[in-house]
């Protein structure tokens, strides 16, 4: 059966500020938004932007390559007077190829760009310029595995603050793979049933007296209508399913092999991440001593003095931000569980919460 590549019909029906798509990776959501770039360019005469999270994913042959897959696109859309994309100081423009008297062929670019890049981390060069025709915003990768930005959120709202100024003619897309449940983002902007949505679910969210409307999509897959490339991802490896059929990418980690009792519970701390509340539990027994962390399903019952791991400042002094940072005996104690490895997870998914904790503290 010929694979079903991804379609913006049913979010873009919703029309919605931020249409926020996620899923199996190679399934045509990049294709989609940088073909409705173009066809806007072409039907309407206005611009498209894309944001992406580091100045290097334009560099080099990575911004000239972006629309490589779509130069029947741009010959069917201007007519046959162009040919593909040409990438040059940040910009993108429509090119044809001309063979010159001397034999080179030559790319020949339009004049005025149909789109421009943007890369959060270099947000501040773009500040005091104005961009009044672009009406198109991709925000490609917005999930990642790897590091996250400083305060990334608030650097996105502001490039796109700096596109949008007074307009309200702008549509934004945000797209992303299944590579991390628990990225900042949905927690940022109140995505709050993103975790449990099923393939194919569109959720709706609105935010309180404003306007404000955010479409969230969670692309089909392909396990009724598979791509030929599946024959390369079918180990037996839970991890591909990512890339096969869009669920979650998650890590195998340390899982306890055996009981404790709670007499053998030392002490207890709290780790909370994105909404979610985690209890680690420092066992000792006659054999171990080691850290177990699983959920916690209650309110934490003595906040002013239990010890609380969280992002968020709080001047009580049994909160801490960085544990990878300890400032006293009691977090050099916790802290060292990680570093020797004695560190245990009710299930694969505490381990991903924690990864991401870690992650925060590796780069603050």
């Amino acid at each position: 059966m010929k694979q079903q590549y991804y379609s913006l019909k049913k979010i873009d029906q919703k029309q919605s500020h931020y249409a926020v798509i996620f899923g199996e990776r190679s399934n045509g959501k990049t294709y989609a938004v940088l073909k409705k770039i173009i066809e806007n360019w072409f039907r309407n005469k206005k611009q498209g932007a894309i944001i992406r999270r580091w100045q290097d994913d334009f560099k080099s042959k990575r911004g000239a390559t972006m629309f490589n897959a779509l130069n029947e696109v741009v010959q069917k859309e201007s007519n046959g007077a162009f040919d593909h994309v040409d990438y040059y100081g940040g910009r993108f423009y429509m090119a044809c190829w001309q063979v010159m008297p001397s034999g080179e062929r030559k790319s020949i670019r339009d004049d005025v760009p149909f789109c421009y890049g943007f890369a959060l981390s270099a947000m501040e060069h773009d500040k005091s310029t104005s961009y009044p025709d672009i009406t198109i915003i991709l925000f490609d990768e917005f999930i990642t595995r790897d590091m996250y930005l400083n305060d990334e959120f608030i650097l996105f709202m502001n490039v796109v603050s700096t596109i949008v100024r007074q307009r309200r003619d702008v549509k934004i897309y945000m797209l992303g793979n299944t590579v991390n449940k628990f990225c900042p983002y949905f927690a940022e902007m109140g995505l709050t049933h993103v975790k449990d949505m099923e393939p194919g679910q569109i959720d709706l969210y609105k935010y309180g007296n404003s306007e404000l409307l955010v479409a969230v999509e969670r692309t089909g897959t392909s396990q009724h209508n598979k791509k030929e490339s599946d024959v390369y991802f079918a180990f037996n490896n839970p991890k591909l399913q990512m890339i096969t059929h869009g669920s979650w990418e998650i890590d195998i980690y340390p899982h306890l092999d055996g009981h404790f009792k709670s007499g053998d519970i030392l002490h207890s701390y709290f780790i909370i991440w994105e909404g979610e509340i985690l209890q680690a539990d420092i066992i000792i027994d006659e054999n171990a001593f080691y850290t177990y962390i699983h959920r916690k399903t209650t309110e934490i019952k003595d906040p002013d003095n239990d010890i609380i791991y969280q992002i968020e400042s709080d001047k009580r002094y049994n909160y801490y931000k960085n544990l990878k940072k300890p400032i006293d005996n009691i977090s050099r104690k916790i802290t060292s569980f990680y570093k020797t490895y004695k560190v245990f997870y009710q299930d694969n998914e505490v381990g991903e919460i924690v990864r991401n904790y870690l992650q925060w503290c590796d780069k603050n």
